[in-house]
């Protein structure tokens, strides 16, 4: 019986080493988000002190994802994930000591989310990077896509359920340590990674500087390159890609339209027009999640679309028009159908977007291109989430999700035709041999 396309990376050793270890860490992601929530409380700080905590993990990531993707490039990959995971679990193990001996102050829980934060920034590029180096090709849609399927379960639902569970039962310096607990799991599971294959060459030097161990000047040269030399080079490559470039762009206006009102106008969508509480908002953005996870195994299910760019701003742009109709909408199960559709194709769109980046992004490059990626997200996020509250001071809430929800089928359209995505998907087809697709990708 052959094994089905979603289970297929599975067979693969290093794989398997890899997604546990990611599992058990963003398990522990989410049972920290609620921790440091009651561990702040515990020691006497309120939504002041909170929101100064919680931005200081935003700080570390934004601050540091650049830097991260430069480093996936440079850095042997297994390496970088494995010091990553070892400085999270030093940083909580010492946050855990401190709570549990009474020493424990705020600004050590703030250094904490910081230290979380610069290490996402530095782990999430290095996984892209060598997803493609421990699967063959035809692996990676699945491989991505039960990423997608697992992070809502684990990082939305489960981690901050049973942290949440030992805060009521124990205290929150025992939710805590059971964070640290994940980490330190995470980090001897990925000491299991072979060696073998994963020594990543320093900028791509077995691309670049012909051989596999970047030997001779030209592979020195490649580990002499500044900081701002090889960002410069990510930058190039993205402009000069109109696929990647409009894509990007379209990512930033959708950023800066649908965050703000999902994560702060939502709540007074679900007072003011479902009469609802707190627990009804918590189940629409668990409906969303759901659809997020549903969407990333399904894509996981079934071989990468010849028209895959299509597919993705489609998916993206039709996904987004439900949002168009909350502000007026007084059912709570037509909220949650439509939360529902965003997730779900929200998250085919990025199962496949990230797929595009392993294949087509030139090895050497992808590290700086993930983490660009990345930047250009997490950069509008408060942007978005800062402009959402004064917008409703002036607009009515109906209009400000018309626009939103309208604005972003309209921009996947114009994003399609100006990068001339058509056009790019059938002139690089992604059912060739893996050979023949990078070098396609590194000419683009």
């Amino acid at each position: 019986m052959p094994t089905p396309k979603a289970l297929r990376p599975f067979a693969h050793r290093e794989y398997r080493v890899l997604i546990a270890a990611l599992a058990i860490s963003i398990f522990g992601s989410g049972m920290w988000a609620v921790a440091m929530v009651y561990q702040v409380i515990h020691l006497g700080g309120g939504p002041l002190e909170l929101s100064l905590v919680a931005a200081a993990g935003s700080v570390g990531l934004v601050a540091f994802v650049l830097a991260g993707g430069i480093a996936a490039d440079r850095i042997p990959q297994r390496r970088l994930i494995i010091a990553v995971e070892g400085a999270n679990l030093a940083v909580i193990a010492a946050v855990s000591g401190l709570a549990m001996t009474g020493l424990l102050q705020l600004w050590h829980v703030a250094a904490g989310s910081f230290v979380l934060g610069v290490g996402a920034a530095f782990f999430f590029p290095a996984y892209s990077a060598i997803l493609p180096r421990i699967l063959p090709a035809q692996d990676l849609l699945a491989a991505n896509g039960m990423e997608g399927s697992m992070r809502p379960v684990l990082q939305q639902a489960a981690g901050p359920a049973v942290a949440g569970i030992l805060v009521a039962a124990l205290s929150p310096s025992h939710a805590v340590t059971a964070v640290a607990v994940c980490h330190l799991l995470a980090f001897i599971v990925l000491n299991f990674l072979g060696q073998h294959a994963l020594a990543a060459p320093a900028n791509g030097a077995a691309e670049g500087a012909g051989g596999p161990d970047g030997a001779g000047a030209e592979g020195a040269e490649v580990r002499r390159r500044s900081f701002f030399h090889d960002l410069r080079e990510g930058v190039i490559y993205t402009l000069g890609t109109p696929w990647l470039l409009w894509t990007l762009v379209w990512a930033c206006i959708s950023v800066l339209f649908l965050i703000g009102p999902i994560e702060v106008l939502l709540p007074f969508v679900v007072r003011d027009q479902l009469a609802g509480d707190s627990r009804m908002f918590g189940f629409l953005l668990a409906v969303m999640g759901v659809g997020a996870a549903l969407g990333s195994l399904l894509t996981a299910s079934f071989r990468l679309p010849r028209r895959y760019l299509t597919v993705m701003m489609v998916s993206w742009g039709a996904g987004s028009l439900p949002l168009a109709a909350v502000g007026v909408m007084d059912s709570f199960w037509a909220i949650a159908a439509a939360l529902f559709i965003f997730g779900a194709t929200g998250s085919v769109g990025m199962v496949i977007w990230g797929t595009l980046l392993q294949r087509r992004v030139p090895p050497h490059l992808l590290g700086r291109v993930s983490s660009l990626d990345f930047f250009v997200s997490l950069a509008l996020m408060p942007v978005s989430m800062a402009l959402a509250g004064p917008a409703a001071e002036v607009l009515p809430i109906w209009l400000i999700f018309l626009v939103a929800g309208g604005v972003c089928p309209v921009m996947a359209v114009i994003a399609m035709a100006v990068g001339r995505m058509p056009a790019d998907e059938l002139a690089h087809p992604l059912d060739r041999e893996p050979a023949l697709e990078r070098t396609t990708a590194a000419g683009d």
